[in-house]
């Protein structure tokens, strides 16, 4: 019981980073963008290494001592693709009213912090950045009406969908290997900083209210451990054991699924926010720092 009570904490930390972007929005005096580069590279270097040599290694063993080998690693594979099925399927049923990884440059975020701060000329394409990493115009967050409150309000619900299966792979692996578990938390919550950022944005602009859209977009975070909380209780429900376990079919077929949902959350999410952010190298950098850190890790606690 105390597993679950520690995946649950971490899987709930991993979720409010959300809030951890918002709050950066409100308060820092000037976004680290490259920061948020390194940073979102890191954790797509963590989740890709952590995917391809630990979990779907540990599934596909599960699998293949109770089916044999080739039945085993067929089995693996297809859960593997099975998860990043899963993510694409979301991703075209669900879509984020705009990007929530996108950008927002300085000019757009000042008057966030600073009530003071003259608001983004929003009519002009031609709008000054202010230091932001892009040199275009800003988004259009300047019509104060229903239609921007619906945006913010869809960002948030597809972001907290989108999380579901986060945070299920958050928490099993805690589950099964604590350290593993804390390593994935902590990418995770690195990947949920600029979708904090991006669900208060619009939400501001739309009703004037910082304290609004801190809460819209912590509660897009709590999405994570609402969700795996409910995968865990229907899976151990349905498939678990007499002592709460799961059988190690179960375990290794999720496991499979987990990996690729993983994968897709790094190549379609991940690398391409570390490299709007970034300048020169920084996604690579933070990329392969992050495999690194979770080589040493792995290599360290084994």
């Amino acid at each position: 019981m105390n597993d679950v009570w520690l995946a649950l904490a971490l899987t709930t930390f991993a979720g409010l980073a959300t809030a951890i972007g918002s709050l950066i929005a409100f308060t820092a005096k000037r976004t680290n963008y490259r920061f948020l580069s390194v940073a979102t590279g890191f954790s797509a270097g963590v989740m890709l290494y952590v995917s391809f040599v630990e979990i779907l290694f540990k599934g596909s063993t599960a699998l293949t001592e109770s089916y044999g080998v080739r039945l085993g690693n067929w089995i693996a594979v297809g859960a593997f693709f099975g998860g990043i099925f899963l993510m694409g399927l979301i991703d075209n049923l669900i879509p984020a009213a705009e990007n929530p990884h996108e950008t927002h440059p300085e000019s757009e975020i000042a008057p966030l912090r600073d009530p003071s701060a003259p608001l983004p000329d929003f009519a002009s394409a031609e709008a000054a950045v202010g230091g932001g990493p892009h040199s275009g115009g800003v988004h259009d967050h300047g019509r104060v009406d229903k239609k921007l409150m619906r945006m913010g309000l869809f960002t948030a619900l597809a972001i907290g969908i989108h999380n579901f299966p986060e945070g299920l792979a958050t928490f099993l692996a805690v589950l099964q290997d604590p350290t593993l578990g804390l390593a994935i938390a902590v990418a995770v919550a690195l990947h949920n900083i600029p979708e904090g950022m991006s669900v208060s944005v619009p939400i501001f602009y739309a009703t004037g209210n910082r304290r609004k859209a801190f809460s819209y977009s912590a509660l897009s975070g709590l999405a994570e451990p609402v969700g795996a909380l409910i995968a865990y209780l229907v899976l151990r429900t349905f498939l678990g054991s007499n002592g709460g376990s799961f059988p190690p079919e179960v375990m290794g077929i999720t496991f499979g699924g987990v990996a690729g949902i993983m994968v897709y959350i790094s190549l379609d999410e991940l690398l391409p926010t570390s490299r709007a952010y970034g300048k020169g190298h920084d996604s690579l950098f933070g990329l392969v720092a992050g495999m690194a850190v979770m080589a040493l890790s792995l290599l360290l606690f084994k």
